[in-house]
């Protein structure tokens, strides 16, 4: 029996909810940090009326990570924000929205009585980029002032290694030169309150304040406590306001503003900071002689960096050593700084990258007597010997970095430098011991995966972002052969990593303008540039009045997908109506481009639209030509390609707001030829390998596909679309609950120890947009309902278009006791590991520790990017499971398919993440009680039946998994695959080509596969006859009119489709008959659709196989089918030759020669590039056997790369 739920808990399941962060007006509430920023303006203005004044709020800036979700964050707290009169206004970009909270301190000086209320504070935000244009308005508005209960803060998203962006930015140097002093809160809960200072010390001096936050900060969640008093503001006592005060007015001359901000203003904001304290010392002592000044993630890492050296306070103390944290970065505040120095021997900036806080420590202390004078080090080490100068005095500084200046800093690189510089100082023996210990372990890590990065980790097992299965971007972003385009931000600057010919990039807004100054001196006549449809909105319009000023030839693709993708599907456009393709069309006609086209996959839709004269609207499927033939005009054209983002249709579907077709596609595969045309026409990740007993063919994964039907256009005829019915469900009454299977006993609960402040880590990896941020967010509410310290960190932005994303969840029993906000290295207790590739990648493993992490792994991994570049990938999760198991022991992981269970179980593979989070709360790896983690489940409010169920099956699989082994393969619990032999491989060729032609061709075939044998068997070998009896086949059984038409209506594929399908479909076919089709403008035959009648027509011309090879074979005098015949021939005669001489020496050449048709795949044209392509290899290697003395290096060759085909 269960232990009773303690009193808090009970309460707290009983009461808190997911509004919580909005609706308190006190108490706690867990929210991210992006959500602290909406409650912010609303604990601003219940403070401003308990103090008796009427005030609002405006909001205004641009989306952009790390604050994509801000905006939508906003929308959905509008009737909070409302209630306290606060609006939000989008800005169509971030210079416009900076004038408009300018706007709002011009009320100050508004005629009398126009005013509503005594004042209006505001917010603007956007990324670091969006700081740097907006550094103008900054600039002048800095200069006018606020007014005294207005006030404006300037929040910037930094994002400082460019995960989600072109370069890597830092918002401090801009705000610094723009005269904004800087905020950089360290945590969710001093967003809050270093948020209500910001205010106050605004409107104090008459400064916007600055605040700088980074991902791993505004993107965690944590317990916050909300309190509107929780922060006690001291008005300054020692600054003396001059004659008509630091607010702004008018008239105010330029040069007045100048010396009022320099004279006064900014004394005044470090009036306030001194008096409320915002720096201060965290750890001190009497006896300190090192110091360490840090401030926002690098005071986080700092403190991690102690704990991980086993630097507790009161060690810390001990030793001497005094922390120093900093809310403000610029201005330093002087006096406090010179009162943490005071007595220091040494100081030490930690700081992320550029110095900011360095060079102000340095000068503030430079006129100190050199007897008292700390030495100060932060980015570089002195250099032995020579004490006359920084860095700058060096030629080159870099060989004696201290800590870098570039990308980030972790708690592992801070732990380095505090080590090396206090045992500089002196350290006691058993000081040294213990610290040396500690690095003990972080050098281990690090050589680890210093061995993991040489031997280049698990090979294929790197997941790089890719587009969406369905996105328009797979088609638009195509050129035609000999062109090239310039990549634009935002989704599609991912097809810089794609085959796309695309190469360059500029900031936002200044798409395609680089051609202005390229073509006067290239050879190139013409480029196309990509632009995204919020780009143009934003500022991309001004790009191509650019063009078209300069009077380059340039295309300008504006790709209209109908949402801002990137950061989580926003409209473009801030009106109910959006932004139209209509309206880009007129503003284009009336810029003066020469020639403007739309091209839509659905040109249906603009059936009664007016549209701008001369605009003419196609198919997508006519984009090549389209693009073939502007690439000829002089002059700027543009290409409006509308088709709605794959993503937002899948959300809008689900919502009901948008018509999701009753149109699945499904891949025969015994006609599917591997060839991976799909793939190359798609681009798609939907596509996915399926291996069969005849090699590896192609299938669609039904879950992931968003039926944006471009596969279809791959030539090939194994494509069927199954219309008017849907995918079976799993029929409740039929399908088995994990609740009826019988109780199951509670693990033994883990027992954080509060009084050392134990934090258990744990990371939850797997791909982008499969809920792995959904399962950290439910650790995360679940922690805080049992009053837990927590702290969560997710990964966004590209990560999540199929690339590895993270969540770092930080449980302790007090929120003091989390430092910082990921898991350190080596500090893992738990990685669930929802994709193995993931799970084994290097920002996983360098957090695990044998004897200290569990995995909970999960065995199976879709297939990465890879495969779509490459047809010959091979998965490597047994690798990457392996890899983990010697990076924890193999008793330190649990795994088990928890895809192919969710398929089987729940029906949805999307399910397999919850599952995993059972799997491992069973195992007794989670601290945190089940009946938190259910509510966390029902607060979520997302399939909350289907996902407590896919819990328990999670649960189920790590208590009894024979039980669950039992139910995924029920007519067999243990399937053993005995390895194929020569005869069994024979065996089911001979039946296969029996049914293909007659039993006499099969005969043939047998008999010369068993000439091969005895040939061979004087070496006492196989594999040369089992590669011809694969290969020879393959060719034999060539895929012609009669044989795809005996494929279709092969009862076993139909009574697959039909197992997959329910409800009144109909089954079309996808073919190009060559007496029927017609050809592009490459003469390519180009397929069309075939309705249900065809299948009559299949089983009619599958009877007629007899023909094949006949003079009445109509379809076998097709230049096709007479090479399919005569290649036959041709691989005989190799074999002959091979035969008549073959040896040990050069028995391995003989099979990479036998195995030369795996390359010749496909229909049509497809089928004669690649044997064009193998036909050049085939005569390499028969030249080489013809030439003995070349032979030894290419017999040498490893011959098991070859995919198993036929």
């Amino acid at each position: 029996m269960n232990a009773p739920l303690p009193e808090h808990i009970r309460k707290a399941l009983e009461t808190v909810t997911l509004d919580d962060k909005y609706s308190l007006d006190y108490g706690r509430a867990f929210m991210s940090g992006v959500q602290a920023l909406v409650k912010l303006p609303m604990l601003q203005r219940q403070r401003d009326a308990l103090a008796g004044k009427n005030t609002a709020g405006f909001i205004s800036g641009y989306r952009g990570s790390p604050l994509g979700g801000y905006d939508q964050a906003l929308v959905k707290a509008s009737s909070y924000l409302k209630a306290q009169n606060i609006v939000f206004q989008p800005g169509v970009n971030e210079e416009l929205a900076a004038t408009a909270l300018w706007g709002t301190q011009q009320l100050g000086f508004a005629p009398p009585g126009t005013n509503r209320f005594d004042g209006v504070f505001g917010i603007w935000y956007g990324k670091g980029p969006g700081v740097d244009r907006s550094s103008d308005v900054f600039k002048h508005a800095n200069m006018a002032g606020t007014t005294p209960w207005g006030g404006v803060i300037a929040v910037a998203g930094d994002d400082h290694v460019a995960k989600s962006s072109t370069a890597a930015h830092q918002s401090d140097h801009i705000f610094k030169a723009c005269g904004l002093p800087v905020f950089f809160p360290a945590n969710v809960q001093e967003i809050l309150d270093l948020g209500i200072h910001a205010f106050a010390m605004s409107r104090f001096s008459g400064v916007w304040a600055g605040m700088k936050t980074i991902q791993e900060i505004v993107e965690s969640s944590a317990t916050a406590m909300i309190d509107p008093q929780r922060v006690q503001i001291v008005m300054p006592a020692d600054f003396e306001m001059p004659p008509g005060g630091v607010h702004i007015r008018w008239p105010d001359h330029a040069l007045e503003q100048e010396a009022r901000l320099f004279s006064t203003k900014w004394y005044a904001a470090l009036a306030y900071i001194r008096a409320n304290r915002l720096n201060y010392n965290a750890i001190e002592g009497p006896n300190d002689r090192f110091g360490i000044i840090a401030s926002g993630k690098a005071y986080n890492d700092t403190r991690q960096a102690l704990i991980d050296l086993g630097l507790d306070d009161a060690t810390c103390r001990q030793l001497g050593i005094r922390l120093h944290k900093v809310g403000v970065v610029w201005p330093l505040d002087a006096q406090l700084t010179r009162d943490f120095a005071t007595g220091l021997q040494e100081i030490l900036v930690v700081e992320e990258k550029r110095q900011v806080i360095e060079y102000q420590v340095k000068e503030e202390l430079y006129n100190w007597r050199a007897d008292v004078r700390p030495n100060v080090y932060g980015k570089f080490n002195e250099v032995e010997g020579d004490f006359s100068g920084g860095e700058w005095s060096m030629p080159n500084p870099s060989a004696n970095t201290l800590l870098r200046a570039n990308a980030d800093l972790s708690p592992a690189l801070i732990a380095h430098a505090i080590a090396q510089r206090v045992k500089k100082m002196g350290l006691n023996a058993d000081m040294a011991a213990r610290i040396d210990a500690q690095l003990a372990i972080l050098q281990a890590k690090e050589r680890s995966m210093q061995t993991l990065e040489l031997g280049g980790g698990v090979k294929g097992a790197d997941r790089q972002p890719w587009f969406c299965s369905g996105c328009p971007h797979n088609t638009s972003t195509k050129v035609p052969e000999g062109s090239r385009a310039m990549a634009g931000i935002g989704c599609h600057f991912m097809a810089t990593w794609m085959d796309r010919s695309t190469i360059g990039f500029t900031q936002m807004g200044g798409e395609g303008v680089p051609w202005v100054g390229q073509q006067p001196f290239s050879t190139d006549k013409h480029v196309f540039a990509n632009l995204g449809d919020g780009t143009y909105f934003h500022s991309g319009l001004l790009a191509v009045r650019q063009s078209i000023a300069a009077g380059v030839n340039i295309t300008y693709k504006i790709l209209y997908n109908d949402a801002v993708a990137m950061t989580g599907g926003q409209q473009v456009g801030e009106r109910a109506e959006g932004h139209s393709v209509v309206q880009i069309a007129q503003s284009m006609r009336a810029e003066g481009a020469v020639k403007i086209v739309v091209v839509t996959d659905e040109p249906e839709k603009y059936e009664g639209v007016t549209l701008v004269d001369g605009v003419a609207v196609l198919h997508r499927d006519r984009l090549d030509a389209v693009q073939r033939e502007f690439r000829e005009i002089q002059g700027t054209t543009v290409i409006i390609y509308d088709q709605t983002c794959a993503t937002e249709k899948r959300r809008r579907r689900k919502r009901g707001s948008m018509v999701d077709p009753a149109k699945r596609v499904v891949i025969n595969e015994l006609v599917c030829e591997g060839c991976g045309d799909c793939g190359v026409q798609s681009n798609c990740m939907s596509v996915e390998p399926l291996e069969t007993e005849f090699g590896r063919k192609r299938q669609i994964n039904q879950s992931t596909c968003n039926k944006d039907m471009s596969c279809l256009k791959g030539f090939c005829p194994s494509f069927i679309t199954v219309e008017g019915g849907q995918l079976k469900k799993k029929a409740k009454d039929k399908a088995v609950s994990p609740f009826e299977m019988g109780p199951m006993p509670e693990p033994t609960p883990i027992a954080l120890d509060g009084a050392i402040g134990q934090v258990w880590g744990i990371i939850v990896a797997g791909v982008g947009g499969t809920g792995v941020i959904t399962i950290g967010q439910l650790l995360g509410m679940a922690a805080h309902i049992e009053g837990k310290g927590i702290v969560t960190q997710d990964a966004a932005g590209l990560a999540q278009k199929g690339g590895a994303t993270w969540s770092h969840v930080l449980i302790g029993e007090r929120q003091q006791d989390i430092r910082t906000t990921r898991v350190s290295m080596a500090a893992a207790d738990l990685i669930i590991g929802c994709d193995p590739l993931v799970a084994a990648g290097k920002e996983t493993m360098l957090r695990m520790r044998e004897g200290r992490t569990h995995v909970a792994l999960n065995s199976h991994s879709t297939p990465t990017a890879a495969f779509v570049k490459d047809g010959g990938w091979q998965n490597p999760s047994d690798a990457c499971a392996a890899e983990i198991a010697r990076a924890v022991g193999v008793d330190g992981v649990g795994a088990f398919n928890a895809d192919a269970a969710a398929t089987k179980l729940m029906g949805d593979s999307i399910y397999t993440n919850p599952m995993m989070l059972g799997y491992a709360w069973q195992k007794g790896w989670i601290p945190l009680g089940r009946a938190s983690l259910i509510r966390a489940i029902e607060l979520n409010a997302v399939q909350v039946d289907n996902n407590k169920a896919a819990f328990e099956w999670g649960r189920r699989a790590a208590h009894d998994w024979p039980s669950v082994e039992k139910l995924l393969s029920p007519a067999q619990v243990l399937q053993f695959t005995k390895r194929e032999t020569l005869d069994t491989i024979v065996a089911r060729r001979v039946e296969f080509l029996t049914a293909y032609q007659n039993s006499d061709y099969a005969s043939q075939y047998q008999t010369y596969v068993h000439k091969v044998r005895d040939a061979e068997s004087t070496l006492g070998k196989t594999l040369l006859a089992e590669s011809v009896a694969r290969y020879l086949f393959k060719l034999m059984a060539y895929k012609d009119e009669y044989e795809v038409a005996r494929l279709h209506t092969d009862t076993a594929f139909l009574d697959k489709v039909n197992a997959m399908f329910e409800g009144d479909f109909t089954l079309n076919y996808h073919l190009a008959p060559p007496l029927l089709a017609k050809r592009n403008d490459k003469g390519e035959l180009q397929k069309k659709k075939y309705g249900p009648a065809m299948l009559t027509g299949f089983r009619y011309l599958a009877k007629l196989k007899g023909l094949r090879g006949t003079a009445l074979d109509v379809f076998g005098r097709s230049a096709e089918r007479q090479s399919e015949r005569a290649l036959i021939g041709e691989y005989r005669a190799s074999l002959d030759e091979l035969l008549a001489r073959l040896s040990a020496d050069n028995h391995a050449l003989a099979v990479e020669i036998a195995r030369i048709p795996e390359k010749i795949k496909g229909y049509g044209h497809v089928k004669e590039r690649n044997l064009v392509a193998a036909r050049g290899q085939w005569q390499e290697l028969m030249q080489q056997w013809r030439a003995p003395v070349a032979v030894a290096p290419a017999a040498r060759r490893a011959v098991g790369g070859w995919a198993v085909g036929g």
